[in-house]
C-alpha cells in the first residue's frame, strides 16, 4: 500500500518536473531526471497499474505545461485536454510494462532502455496524429534547442531528439536500478552512456552558411491590449498598431531598404480584400516601406466556415500569393462533436468552424529577378513535423512562422512556440521567423540560436539578413521514414512482447 502510494507520489512529481524543463523555467536537465524516475516506479509495476502511473504523470505534466488553454478559454476545456493528453502516457507505459513483464528483454538489459525510449516516441507520435488530427504540444525534445542534442533534429528530426531524451533519463534509470540490485558495472557505465548521448549531438555538423543570397526581412509586431478573448473584439485596433509600426520600421528603413515586410496572423483581422477600411491600411503599409507585404487575415467568404489565411501583396498593392492554414486546432478554431462539447464549454458556441487549407505552406516572394519560396506554417501548425518538412521539401529556403498569441495572456505559449520555431530551424537547416501580434518574435538562424526578440505585449518590429538555404537535411529528405518508424516498430515490439505473455498465460 505504502509502496503504491510513493509510486503514485513519485509519479506526480516527475510530471511536474518534466514542465519545468520547458519555457518559461527552461530547466533542461530536470527532463532526463523526471525521465528516471518514471523508470523507477514503472518498475515491477503490472500493465494496468503501470497505465494508472503512466496518466497521472501526463495529467501533472500536461496541466501547468497547458495553463495557457485555461487562461484563454477556461478550466474545463484545459483540464480535459490535458486529461485526454495523457492517455498517451497511459499507453506508452502500460506497453512497458508489457515488455518488461513478458521478459523478451532480460538477456538484454541494455536494449530495454532503447525500448523504452522507442514507445515514448511512439506514444508523442500517436498523439499527433489523434484524436482530429493530433496535437503534438509538449514533445519532450522541443525542451532542448539550447543544448548540443538539438543538432540531433538536423539529423532525424524532432522524433530522434526526443529518442536521445529519453534514452538519457531511461540510463540514469537503468544506473540506479542497478546500484540497488549491486550491477556495480551497468551502475557505473550507464550514466557514462548518458552523458555521451546527451553530447552526442557535437556530432552532427550544422551550416549557417547562405547559399542562395540573403534577403532582408522585417518583421512587425504591431501589439494589442492584453485583454484575453476580448483579443478578439479590437480587429481595427491590431490593423491600426500594425500600420503605426510599419511606419515607425519605414523611418529606419529608409537608407536601407528591405526585401520583405511580415505582418503576423491575424493582423488584419477582416480581409482587406472585402473591407475597404483595412485595404487602405493595407496599401499605406506597403508606400511606406516599398516593398512586398506579407500578412494575416480571416477569409468569411465560404458559406460554412472561414479560413486562416496568409496573404502576400505585391509593391503594387495586389495579391500575389495566399495560404490557408491546413490544421486548424480542434476545440479552439472548430469545434468537433459541437452539441455535445458545449454542455461543458458554452464557449464553443462563438466559434466560427475553421476549413482546412489545402496545398503546402508555401508563398513565392517576388526577390531580384525571380522569386523565393518561403514555408508559412500558421501559428499551431509549427507543432507538426509533415507540414514544415513538406513545405521546405518543395523548395522553401527560409521559415516564416505567423501567429497570434493575443488570448493567451502572459503565459509560456508564445516561448514554448518559439522553441518549437527552433527546433524547426535546425531540423529544415532555414532561417526562421516567428512573427507574433503581441510577441514573443524572434529571428533565428539554422543553428537555432536566436539572433534578435522581441517583449510580450510591446509594439516593435526587428530587421535581418538573413540567409537563404536550398540544400535538404537528412530529416527533410526522409522524416517521414523517420517518424513513421519511431511509431509502428515500437509498436511492434510491444505487440510480441504482449502475445509473449498471453502465450506463456494460457494453454493453447
Amino acid at each position: 500500500m505504502l509502496t503504491g502510494l510513493r509510486n503514485l507520489l513519485l509519479a506526480a512529481a516527475a510530471g511536474f518536473a518534466l514542465n519545468l524543463a520547458f519555457p518559461d523555467t527552461g530547466w533542461w536537465a530536470l527532463a532526463p531526471v523526471s525521465v528516471a524516475v518514471l523508470w523507477w516506479v514503472l518498475e515491477g509495476a503490472t500493465a494496468w497499474r503501470a497505465c494508472g502511473l503512466g496518466w497521472v504523470y501526463g495529467f501533472v505534466f500536461m496541466l501547468p505545461h497547458l495553463w495557457w488553454a485555461d487562461f484563454a478559454v477556461g478550466a474545463i476545456p484545459w483540464i480535459a485536454l490535458s486529461a485526454a493528453e495523457a492517455v498517451a502516457w497511459a499507453l506508452m507505459a502500460g506497453a512497458w510494462a508489457h515488455v518488461r513483464r513478458s521478459g523478451i528483454l532480460d538477456a538484454h538489459r541494455w536494449a530495454e532502455t532503447l525500448v523504452f525510449a522507442g514507445l515514448w516516441v511512439a506514444a508523442e507520435q500517436l498523439r499527433g496524429l489523434v484524436p482530429f488530427g493530433g496535437f503534438p504540444w509538449g514533445r519532450i525534445g522541443y525542451a532542448f534547442p539550447d543544448v548540443p542534442l538539438a543538432r540531433l533534429a538536423w539529423l532525424g528530426g524532432v522524433p530522434l531528439v526526443t529518442f536521445a531524451a529519453v534514452l538519457t533519463g531511461a540510463l540514469l534509470g537503468l544506473a540506479w536500478e542497478a546500484a540497488r540490485t549491486r550491477r556495480l558495472v551497468i551502475a557505473a557505465l550507464a550514466p557514462v552512456l548518458a552523458l555521451g548521448v546527451l553530447g552526442a549531438g557535437w556530432l552532427v555538423p550544422l551550416d549557417n552558411q547562405a547559399e542562395d543570397g540573403t534577403m532582408r526581412v522585417a518583421a512587425v509586431q504591431g501589439n494589442v491590449p492584453d485583454l484575453g478573448l476580448e483579443s478578439f473584439a479590437q480587429a481595427r485596433l491590431v490593423t491600426e498598431n500594425h500600420l503605426a509600426e510599419t511606419k515607425r520600421l519605414a523611418e529606419d528603413i529608409a537608407d536601407n531598404p528591405v526585401d520583405l515586410v511580415v505582418w503576423p496572423e491575424n493582423a488584419t483581422d477582416i480581409d482587406p480584400r472585402v473591407d475597404a477600411e483595412s485595404d487602405a491600411a493595407v496599401q499605406e503599409a506597403i508606400a511606406a516601406v516599398h516593398a512586398p507585404l506579407l500578412l494575416g487575415t480571416v477569409d468569411y467568404t465560404p458559406v460554412n466556415g472561414r479560413y486562416n489565411t496568409m496573404l502576400l501583396y505585391g509593391k503594387n498593392g495586389t495579391v500575389l500569393d495566399t495560404y490557408s492554414k491546413q490544421r486548424p486546432a480542434p476545440f479552439a478554431e472548430y469545434v468537433p462533436m459541437r452539441s455535445i462539447a458545449r454542455l461543458f464549454a458554452p464557449i464553443v458556441d462563438q466559434v466560427t468552424d475553421m476549413l482546412p487549407g489545402t496545398g503546402p505552406a508555401v508563398i513565392d516572394v517576388p526577390f531580384k529577378d525571380g522569386a523565393v519560396r518561403v514555408a508559412t506554417p500558421i501559428c499551431f501548425e509549427v507543432a507538426y513535423d509533415s507540414i514544415v518538412r513538406d513545405a521546405v521539401a518543395k523548395g522553401a529556403e527560409l521559415l516564416i512562422v505567423p501567429t497570434n498569441n493575443a488570448t493567451f495572456g502572459r503565459t509560456a505559449e508564445s516561448t514554448q512556440q518559439l522553441q518549437m520555431t527552433r527546433m524547426r530551424a535546425i531540423e529544415s537547416g532555414r532561417w526562421a521567423i516567428q512573427i507574433s501580434t503581441v510577441g514573443v518574435s524572434a529571428v533565428v538562424d539554422p543553428s537555432g540560436r536566436i539572433v534578435d526578440e522581441t517583449e510580450l505585449f510591446t509594439a516593435d518590429h526587428m530587421v535581418e539578413r538573413v540567409g537563404l538555404r536550398t540544400s535538404l537535411t537528412p530529416a527533410t529528405r526522409v522524416g517521414w521514414f523517420t517518424g513513421w518508424a519511431f511509431l509502428l516498430v515500437p509498436a511492434l515490439i510491444a505487440g510480441l512482447a504482449i502475445r509473449a505473455r498471453i502465450a506463456a498465460r494460457y494453454d493453447w
